[in-house]
Order: C-alpha cells, then sequence, then structure tokens
C-alpha cells in the first residue's frame, strides 16, 4: 500500500513496507500541475494484463507492483487491493499514470482533487 501526501505544489506518493522491494521504487514526487486528473482504478486492478513488466513483480490476485509499459506508455504499479486502488494520470512526465492502493481511495483521491484546483 502507498502513502500520499500533499504539499502546496507537489504529490509525493511513499511506497510502503516490503512493497518497496517488490516495487523496486521508494517514493515518487511530481508537482500538482503535471496531475491531469485521479480516479478509481478497482476495474482496472483486477486485470491479469497491466502491460509489459519492466522491473518489479506481477503475481495476479496478490501484488502487482514495479514499471509497466502498456501501449507505449509507462505506468507504475503498486497494488495488492484492487478495490482500494487508484489511478493518478499525469502529464509531462515520465509515466503517464501511477496507479496504487491507498487506505481509503475516495478520500484520497477527493483530497488529490482539491489540491490541483487549488492551483
Amino acid at each position: 500500500m502507498a502513502k500520499v501526501e500533499l504539499t502546496s505544489t507537489s504529490l509525493i506518493v511513499h511506497i510502503q513496507g516490503a512493497d518497496r522491494f517488490f516495487a523496486m521504487k521508494s517514493q515518487f514526487e511530481v508537482p500538482l500541475q503535471h496531475i491531469a486528473s485521479v480516479d478509481s482504478a478497482a476495474d482496472e486492478a483486477r486485470r491479469v494484463w497491466h502491460g509489459l513488466r519492466v522491473g518489479g513483480t506481477n503475481i495476479p490476485g496478490v501484488i502487482t507492483a514495479g514499471r509497466f509499459v502498456e501501449h507505449g506508455e509507462w505506468a507504475f504499479w503498486d497494488v495488492h487491493d484492487p478495490q482500494r486502488a487508484i489511478a493518478i494520470h499525469l502529464r509531462d512526465e515520465s509515466y503517464a499514470k501511477l496507479v496504487v492502493g491507498v487506505e481509503d481511495p475516495s478520500v484520497t483521491s477527493e483530497a488529490i482533487r482539491a489540491a490541483i484546483g487549488r492551483l
């Protein structure tokens, strides 16, 4: 699971616990102005295929963590429970989206939307 931190200018995603090993990453920092949208990724996270894995772990039904390429776009995943997955769509970044599991997807999504709305 990931912890999302919002500052006045950035979104910081902290990868927690053993997921740092499985995802081969511990943190992302993205300027708020590079966030295009955020939405639920529950349906997408239930799929078995997330793209070509290029570093990380993919055990369907257990964990999807790391870098994936799908349709020519890079995505970072850190999801155990599809019901807790959100997709943070980015622009002007090396990743097109970050798909992470969070404690409360609706509260986290609303907080991100509010932060980008204040820009």
